[in-house]
């Protein structure tokens, strides 16, 4: 659940980015998760999306020299400053979570993208290990899809992009064993009915992403959606109810009657409510 101090508000969030990464499948459009390292201190156990937060390096001037450019950011998804940064926060973090490397130019060899992805976890600049192999960072393969802000009562907060991708067709997803301790391909649905069944933990903005996902056919699909939302950025509140029967959390959502924004942002339940340990939509 969260880690809250409430009646007060927590700092101010740092930017970040996740890569939804899709492909098409005789079963329908699947999505790569990982599971986050349950030691880890934010959102340990649960099921995502690879991502992180922005690093100073993201903003480097020789990095983006080698790089598309970013997808156009439109609504208040990002700041022209900062939407560059982002896209490559977002590539970065799939490469090290994930192994999956978005760049022009001819396949890379596994051998070449293991000995990068090593190079990059322990500690060489992701500018570096792109010039290193010469390559060009495909930042236009992303295509923004959401904004979602950790609630101010959160003691740490994330700002974070949503992107959509198509997942590169000769590359294999690896987990990290650091951050992350699982990576698998599914529908959204089978991740969906997981949760429903108290299989795994899914937090908020995984949960509505994924059925906002649900419903599609492909990829080309899923881009065709993303394309025509609007990207205006999604802050849950929590409400807290207490009556004899004791205390109830909920989360809303722009749109909900107890949330101070009264538009609604993003398709679905207005709420989450929290049940046991997991936020269930209500």
């Amino acid at each position: 659940m969260l880690d809250v101090k409430l009646g007060r508000e927590g700092p101010e969030p740092k930017a970040a980015a996740t890569v939804l990464c899709l492909r098409d499948a005789p079963g329908g459009l699947e999505i790569l998760c990982v599971e986050r390292a349950k030691a880890s201190g934010f959102l340990g156990g649960a099921i995502v999306f690879p991502g992180g937060k922005v690093d100073a390096g993201d903003t480097d001037e020789a990095l983006l020299a080698r790089a598309t450019a970013a997808p156009a950011a439109r609504d208040d998804f990002a700041e022209p400053e900062a939407n560059a940064a982002l896209a490559v926060a977002a590539c970065r973090e799939c490469f090290e979570e994930a192994g999956l490397l978005f760049h022009r130019g001819p396949p890379q060899p596994a051998e070449t993208r293991r000995a990068l992805r090593q190079a990059l976890l322990g500690g060489k600049s992701f500018g570096d290990v792109l010039d290193s192999a010469s390559i060009t960072l495909d930042l236009a393969a992303l295509v923004p899809f959401a904004r979602w802000i950790t609630p101010v009562v959160e003691t740490r907060r994330f700002d974070t992009r949503f992107y959509l991708a198509r997942a590169p067709g000769d590359q294999d997803a690896v987990h990290d064993a650091h951050e992350t301790t699982m990576a698998f391909w599914a529908t959204p649905k089978a991740v969906l009915a997981r949760f429903d069944a108290g299989e795994c933990q899914l937090f908020p903005p995984t949960h509505r992403s994924l059925e906002l996902l649900a419903a599609l056919r492909d990829v080309d699909d899923a881009f065709e959606r993303a394309a025509a939302r609007r990207l205006m950025p999604i802050c849950p509140e929590l409400v807290v109810h207490r009556d004899a029967l004791g205390e109830t959390m909920a989360l809303t959502l722009p749109g909900d009657l107890e949330h101070s924004l009264g538009e609604l942002r993003v398709e679905g339940a207005t709420r989450y409510v929290l049940r046991g340990q997991r936020w269930v939509p209500s």
